[in-house]
């Protein structure tokens, strides 16, 4: 390291080189940002302290240190990288993987400069990182959940817009474009807000705007203002504003108040003007004066099913939810006394049937015969909130899915192992041995456990195993057939559409999906009872689809109603989540209409349920139609048969290859194991020649079984895979099916279907 200069004009002085170098030392230790000086050889001789913070190194001194002893797991990519660095190259690299000695990797910005003496010889180079995972989590996140508040953005029920600090309109939901009657591509990034605005009017706003920009208190959150739209039309708006946080963008939300308005002028120019205007609006309009309800105009009657006579001089409150009327009251008393409140609440209103409506409410306070009163502008929102619940079950559901498939897929290597043990044990102990009928108990718990397992996995969406053209009118018979023998105190009533388009589906999955909901419907039914099935053609639109998140298109809809004693609202909202159960302990998993629930959405499809007390149920499955032909069955011939082959076993579980290993060797194959992938590439490698077929676990952490798969095919374009995993065929595997790989087979395995799955591929070499 070369002595540092001061210079001036007319000489120059030199430090000494110790004490320089003790001043450099201290500046880069203390220096904020993770900072690593090495020499040629990659050995330290300097670092700052955040360089030990950031890459957990704790109290190790790093000097005389060589960079790759501190951190062995670094990719040759980036050792590269350091030769170049030392070749004279800057290297900057914005955001990329780093691996750490634990496992676990964090994303890093790096920079890589030489440092040169005072000849200009590069002596090393210097190292700046950043750990930025936080940034790039933030990022992946915001993502996945701007496609999701899309949806609820475009069905606010309210025309809304994102504002971009030059005014112009970055996004708009359809209710803006019915408001200003342009589409949205004609909108966005391309008219600004200001476009819409009447003249007179405009002065005002931008003013509004300029001191949103400068983040002062002094712009309002709430004003009106006159827009204009496509056909020159003006319109009185209410407008709601406010600065989206850590952004210079503005969200809007427009009310068309012109009824209001002209509710207003009316008042001031007739009464019969007045009702004529209110009569014919959309919302319901009314009048309120202490307390009691004046004037209510015929849209009122139609949404709440009350007369004018039954509305007229009683109180308000009769007609809201009891839970909401406190808090009405309040801010009705607030507005009165002359506070200043937002123009709109949401509320819960009462019908006359006993329903229960969400109700949105604008309300203004006006003079009336001399007396204050309010004027009450309510907009039905019911279904607006019914889509929200529907949008935020959807997400729980899915985050209890991602749950339950872990715990399937980890359960079912634990089977394989009790499996494959019992298998072997089998193979050592004769029919009359003391412990040959515990072996078999053994064994069919182990089938109970992994039909638990096929559940779990059907509900995570993972449980799609062998999908062929099927017409369910011949799929929905044979259930009712098998059935109606065993449940014949249940009169069944099936109904079958001539004609059913095809569908795609597994044939096992369906039969599971209806013999769940006729178990549902029976159990629903003590002694005895009416069960009516019907398939129909349906073309659903995509005001239909939207809250389920489907496609629009032609679907086939199977309908199991049943004459049973119902559920109530709670019982509802639950009845799809993994072991929720209304029956007694002992009596029920709780997984059978969970997996019904991940099936069908599995299938592309989706499920809804109508039940009252005391009126029965009724499910209704709609599956997407398929214009393929629906293919016949194929009779499957069992046996199992032993071999000689050389086998490469790869899996990063000890105990699979461990008893999966024996298996083989019990079974008469010669076995090689590897644990992971990238053992199973190098033990391929060195013995290439006598290995006849690999069987490939899906799921591995160091490399999963697609990259392994497309290595070991990339050596031997002819070599023989046999996938295996704990979840199904569905998925990664079938895309690694897709590529050609030879076939697939699910854990918990036994000796038989072990042995039968592998003659198949190492016999006729074809794909299944």
């Amino acid at each position: 390291m070369t002595a540092f200069k001061r210079e001036d004009t007319e000489n120059r002085v030199q430090f000494p080189l110790d004490e320089q170098e003790d001043v450099f030392r201290i500046l880069v230790k203390h220096t904020p940002g993770a900072i690593a000086m090495c020499d040629r050889k990659m050995y330290y001789v300097a670092y700052s302290d955040r360089w030990i913070k950031d890459f957990n190194l704790g109290d190790t001194d790093l000097m005389g240190k060589c960079h790759y002893d501190v951190f062995p797991e670094l990719p040759d990519s980036w050792k590269e990288e350091h030769q170049r660095c030392l070749a004279g190259e800057v290297i900057r690299q914005q955001q990329e993987v780093f691996p750490r000695a634990d496992g676990t990797t964090d994303w890093v910005k790096r920079e890589l400069h030489p440092w040169r003496d005072a000849k200009g010889d590069i002596q090393g180079l210097i190292m700046f990182a950043e750990v930025i995972t936080e940034r790039v989590l933030a990022e992946k996140k915001l993502r996945e959940s701007e496609a999701r508040y899309r949806n609820v953005f475009e069905h606010t029920g309210t025309a809304t817009v994102i504002i971009e600090e030059d005014t112009t309109i970055s996004l708009a939901n359809s209710g803006f474009e019915n408001l200003s009657g342009y589409a949205k591509s004609e909108i966005e990034g391309k008219m600004k807000w200001t476009q819409f605005v009447v003249p007179e009017d405009l002065v005002t706003m931008k003013n509004y705007h300029e001191q949103r920009r400068r983040e002062t208190d002094t712009a309002p959150n709430e004003y009106e203002f006159r827009f204009r739209d496509r056909c020159g039309s003006v319109k009185h708006i209410f407008n709601q504003v406010a600065r989206i946080p850590g952004t210079k963008k503005s969200i809007a939300s427009l009310l068309d108040i012109t009824t209001l308005k002209e509710a207003q002028e009316a008042l001031k120019a007739s009464e019969e003007q007045y009702r004529l205007v209110v009569d014919n609006a959309n919302d319901v309009i009314i009048l309120a004066q202490d307390g009691e309800i004046k004037f209510a105009n015929k849209r009122a009657e139609e949404v709440t099913g009350f007369s004018r006579h039954e509305l007229l001089d009683h109180p308000f409150s009769d007609f809201i939810h009891p839970k909401d009327r406190e808090a009405l009251l309040a801010r009705h008393r607030k507005r009165l006394a002359g506070e200043d409140l937002p123009l709109r609440h949401v509320v819960r209103g009462l019908t006359k049937n006993g329903g229960i409506l969400w109700v949105e409410v604008s309300t203004i306070v006006i003079q009336w015969k001399g007396s204050p009163a309010t004027l009450n502008f309510v907009r039905d929102i019911t279904s607006q909130k019914k889509l929200e619940e529907q949008l935020q079950q959807a997400q729980k559901m899915e985050a209890v899915g991602t749950l339950a498939g872990g715990i399937a897929h980890d359960f079912n290597n634990l089977l394989m192992a009790i499996q494959g043990n019992v298998s072997l044990g089998l193979l050592d102990v004769g029919s009359r041995s003391p412990i040959h009928d515990n072996l078999k108990n053994i064994e069919e718990y182990v089938r109970k456990g992994a039909d638990l397992t096929k559940q779990l996995l059907g509900f995570a969406r993972r449980g799609k195993y062998e999908v062929k053209t099927l017409d369910l009118n011949e799929v929905v018979e044979k259930q009712n057939v098998l059935f109606g023998r065993t449940k014949k105190e249940i009169t069944l009533h099936a109904k079958y559409q001539e004609h059913l388009w095809p569908v795609e589906a597994d044939r096992v999955q369906i039969e599971q999906v209806l013999l769940n909901l006729y178990v549902n419907a029976w159990q629903a039914m003590p002694g005895e009872g009416t069960l009516y099935i019907e398939t129909r053609n349906v073309i659903l639109d995509d005001e239909y689809v939207i809250p389920y998140e489907a496609e629009p298109g032609r679907y086939v809809k199977i309908s199991v109603t049943d004459t049973g004693t119902g559920m109530d609202q709670k019982t509802k909202e639950r009845i799809f989540e993994p072991f929720f159960t209304t029956k007694e302990i002992g009596r029920g998993t709780g997984l059978g209409l969970a997996s019904v629930y991940g099936i069908v959405q599995n299938h592309g499809g989706f499920i809804t349920v109508y039940s009252e007390i005391g009126e029965g149920t009724s499910f209704h499955i709609y599956l997407p139609a398929s214009q393929k032909a629906v293919m016949k069955e194929a009779l499957v011939e069992q046996g199992a048969t032993r071999g000689k082959e050389t086998l490469l076993l790869v899996d990063d579980e000890e105990m699979i290859l461990e008893v999966a290993s024996d298996m083989l060797k019990a079974l008469g194959y010669r076995v090689h194991t590897a644990d992971g992938g990238k053992e199973a590439l190098e033990v391929y490698e060195n013995r290439a020649d006598e290995i006849d077929l690999v069987i490939l676990d899906l799921i591995m952490p160091d490399m999963g079984g697609g990259a392994v798969y497309d290595r070991l095919k990339a050596m031997n374009p002819s070599l023989k895979v046999l996938l295996s995993s704990g979840y199904s065929i569905n998925g990664q595997a079938a895309e690694i099916l897709n590529r050609g790989c030879n076939g697939f087979i699910q854990k918990p395995f036994n000796l038989g279907e072990l042995s039968r799955k592998l003659r198949s591929i190492l016999e006729s070499g074809k794909a299944e």
